[in-house]
């Protein structure tokens, strides 16, 4: 019971979170009022949706249960008043989407897990939940998805994921979830804060020229 509480909890904390991420940058993008719904009720829902029709789960949850869709959209107009901070270069957004990326790693991996997906599945499908809603919602945005090109971002999901199953097996299911949701929300808060990234693909083969020209003068 408590753990499907949680569950719940983190779902709903998801949502809202994604859904203002969405609509802030819909607002940073200077969109008018049904960009800022699109931008929030494709964040907050999309990664859900795909991991339902990739587990066979048809019609996906988050389009038959009306709660979600609604919370989305309420959430994303709520998001509104913030807008003047988006407007002075403060980007509150990458917060909100810090915390959506974990409660929604923590959710994709529940969902896996009870379907009995082995762990390396687990942590996919824990990462497409998480960052799909992200991506289409950069793209929407006109932006190469923040997943493919800024910090410590899908990293931090898939580390999540493949930290749930071993949780799971030696803890409520509740309590994994939670564990789950801090550990990736933090990882990409300090990536924030810190400008932790990945290698730069150019970058690294820049150096691998760099290395072969000096090994052959």
């Amino acid at each position: 019971m408590l753990a499907s509480l949680v569950i719940d909890v983190l779902n709903y904390v998801g949502i809202v979170a994604f859904a203002v991420s969405g609509a802030l940058k819909a607002i940073e993008k200077d969109m008018d009022l049904l960009g800022v719904v699109v931008l929030g009720f494709s964040t907050a829902l999309v990664g859900g949706i795909t991991r339902d029709v990739l587990l066979g789960v048809t019609p996906p949850v988050n389009i038959t249960y009306l709660p979600y869709p609604i919370t989305a959209i309420v959430a994303s107009l709520a998001a509104l008043p913030f807008a003047r901070y988006v407007m002075r270069g403060i980007k509150p957004f990458l917060y909100a989407d810090a915390l959506g990326l974990g409660a929604f790693t923590a959710i994709g991996a529940q969902v896996a897990f009870i379907h009995g997906i082995n762990p390396l599945g687990i942590a996919m499908l824990a990462s497409i939940t998480a960052v799909g809603g992200g991506v289409v919602r950069d793209l929407l945005a006109n932006e190469v998805p923040m997943v493919l090109s800024r910090e410590v971002y899908a990293t931090a999901s898939i580390i999540g994921g493949l930290a749930y199953w071993p949780l799971a097996e030696v803890s409520p299911p509740g309590d994994a979830a939670l564990i789950v949701t801090v550990l990736v929300s933090s990882i990409r808060i300090a990536a924030i804060e810190r400008g932790w990234s990945l290698p730069r693909a150019r970058s690294l083969a820049w150096k691998g020229d760099r290395q072969r020209h000096q090994r052959s003068s």
